[in-house]
Parts: structure tokens; sequence; C-alpha cells
């Protein structure tokens, strides 16, 4: 096959040429990070730096073999093979924002960027809270009441559905002022990043807004996968991580399989090809950023479920990560390159660096700054990607 021509001009098929998958890149550097913090944990570096080079700033006084895990379980009264506890901290700690970095994939991948997620989060947090909230504290009325008595005790579905239209008329404002007004997307998300995280602060003065009902706190704290499977597997308190592979799951077919993905990815690849094309590149852009609002209205909804309470400065901070597991993942921030299967794969890696700083017992200042080097870096490599391949 090799060395036969086929076709016009006498093309010949040349295996040297052929790439994988980018993805299958994002994946080996997770299980690179994931071996590197497991030899972390097993040999104690700070003794090293202490014993052999005389820094003992990362020594905290533990002996060279630490007996510790990163992945595995090591405790002998526990029947199982890996650290479990570990595990769902790690995913729940990436699956709120990771439903942000859903919606933040698809606006990239069209050649746009959305700043105003996190403040989307803030805003919609602050508003759902104050129609979830239930009349009675202990038997006192609710201190923290926003209105009267006619938003007390409400149905779930209602605060679900005033989320979800925060998240909505956010993303479509958005979407209105890149498309029709030509403002460029840095600037038109970070105006509504300000004003939504002012939104957020005018909403109760500042204050907190808790006591929801039950119904409303079991969104995020209940067993979802076990009433969908009718109780054959249970997961309690993770319902965060199963939307998002559920979410995930969804866009992925829906950017790999249907017309609304294929239009996306032509938009981001040559904007001008595809309005030639017969794409109404103006309204699909409007669309791909309410879906990036409705998106961070779910976030929202599940973040103050989970935490039963709601305050203006939720989120924060929430957009730049959900840009850095989009870009560690693969996505191209040129646009018309990245998967969604990269965005979760991102989502993972940065949840192990998460993780994995915290088990060597890293300073939180210093798991910043290593955060901040490695979304550099991923920017750079992908930008020797976009020359390599101009290069053919």
């Amino acid at each position: 096959m090799a060395d036969a021509t086929h076709g016009l001009g006498g093309l010949k098929y040349d295996p040297s040429k052929r790439t994988r998958a980018p993805e299958w890149n994002v994946f080996a550097a997770l299980v690179l990070i994931v071996v590197i913090f497991e030899i972390l944990n097993r040999f104690n570096l700070g003794w090293v730096m202490a014993n052999w080079f005389g820094i003992d700033w990362l020594w905290n006084g533990e002996d060279f073999l630490t007996g510790r895990s990163f992945l595995f379980n090591t405790r002998e009264n526990v029947d199982a093979i890996f650290n479990q506890q570990r595990l769902d901290i790690m995913i729940l700690q990436v699956a709120i924002v990771g439903i942000i970095a859903l919606g933040v994939t698809q606006v990239i991948i069209i050649g746009g960027i959305d700043l105003s997620s996190g403040s989307i989060v803030g805003a919609t947090a602050m508003i759902v809270m104050s129609f979830a909230q239930t009349a009675m504290v202990n038997g006192n009325p609710n201190p923290k009441a926003i209105f009267g008595d006619w938003a007390m005790d409400l149905p779930v579905i209602v605060p679900i559905v005033v989320g979800l239209a925060c998240g909505l008329v956010a993303g479509l404002i958005n979407g209105l002022l890149i498309a029709y007004t030509r403002i460029p997307p840095f600037i038109a998300t970070l105006g509504v990043m300000v004003s939504a995280r002012g939104v957020a602060r005018w909403w109760s003065n500042g204050q907190p807004v808790s006591f929801p009902t039950d119904a409303y706190g079991s969104l995020a704290n209940g067993d979802i996968l076990g009433t969908l499977t009718f109780g054959v597997f249970n997961w309690q308190g993770q319902n965060p991580a199963v939307v998002f592979v559920v979410l995930a799951v969804l866009f992925h077919i829906v950017m790999t399989y249907t017309l609304y993905g294929k239009r996306c990815y032509a938009i981001g690849s040559n904007e001008a090809a595809a309005r030639m094309s017969g794409i109404n590149v103006d309204r699909h852009k409007v669309l791909v950023y309410v879906i990036a609002g409705v998106l961070a209205a779910v976030a929202a909804i599940l973040l103050t479920s989970k935490n039963l309470t709601a305050q203006a400065g939720m989120g924060m901070m929430y957009e730049l990560d959900a840009i850095a597991m989009a870009v560690i993942g693969g996505i191209s921030l040129a646009g018309g390159r990245g998967s969604i299967i990269g965005t979760v794969l991102g989502a993972a890696i940065f949840s192990v660096i998460i993780s994995g700083f915290t088990s060597i017992k890293l300073d939180a200042y210093y798991q910043e700054m290593v955060k901040g080097a490695i979304i550099v870096g991923a920017v750079v490599l992908d930008q020797w990607r976009q020359r390599r391949r101009a290069k053919g």
C-alpha cells in the first residue's frame, strides 16, 4: 500500500506522516504526572533536598521512605486497591469548574474567549439561593431571607429555572455584543465579568444568602447515580461529578457528530470561509455563548447546593481555571482545534496537580506559582504546534 500510487498526481501513502490524536499526548502527560506524584509521595523529596543539598525549606521532618501513596490504598484495614477518598476528592474538586470548562471549550473552538463565566457563577448563585430558601430555621424565621413569604419553600424546579435563565441572559448578552457590535470577545466578556460580579455584590448588599430547602440541598449532596441506576451503583454526595460526566459525554457527541459541532470547528478554522459556505456565523456565535452561560449557571446551582449557601465571591477565578483546563487539554486558543475529551483530560490533570501538591504538603502559594507556569507552558506548546503545522 505504501508503495502504490493512487488518485490524481501519483500521490503516495506515507505512514511516517501519520500523527496520533493530540488527546493521546494529553493522556500520556496525565499518566506521567500521576507517576511523578506517586514517587514524591513514597520518597520524601524534602529529605533528599535537606540531607544532600542543604536546602531544608521543603523538609517536614519525615524519613526518606514515607510509606504513603498518592493513588493506591496503603491501609491494611481497608479492603481496596485505590485510595477511594482521594479519588472522590479529586473528581469532586474539578467537577463544577469542569462543567464551566465544557462551555469555555466551545467558545475557544469558535475562536472566542469567555472571561465572564466565574462572575456569572457568582451572580447566579446569589439569585438562585434567594428562591431556594426555607421559611423556618430551627423553629425561627429564616434570618437570611431575601424576599417575603411568597419566595419561601418554593418547589425545587423554581430556583433551577431561575438559575438557568440567569445564565441564558448573561450568555445572550455576551453573544449579542460579540456577534452584532463586533466588540472583541476579550473586551465584551470582560465587561460582563465586571458587571455580573457587581450584581452578585448588590443583590444582598454583600451578605451571604443561606438556608435552602432540603430538596435544593439534595441536588448536589444526594445520590443521583443511585437513582438513575435503581440502586445498582451508588455515589453519595458526588452529584456534581455525575453531572459533569453526563454533560461531557453529551457535548462530545454534539461536537463530534452534529451540525452544530461541525459549524463550531468551521467558524474557528476560517470564519470568512464559514460565511461563504452559508453558515450564519453571528447567530451561531450567540448560540455558543448562550450554551456557555447556561453551563456556568448549572455550575452555580450545584455549587450553592453543595455548600448550602451563596456568597458574592463565589466563582472567583473559575473562568481562568476553566480556560486552563481547556488549554492543558490541547484546545488551541487560535480556534478550530480541540475536543471535549481533551478538556476532560485537562480537568483530570488539573485535579491531579492540585491533589498531588496537597499530598506532598506543598504550600498553597507555591501551588499557584506552579499552576501558572503549567498554563503558560501549555500555551507555549500550543503555539509551537501551530508553527510546526504551518511549516508542514
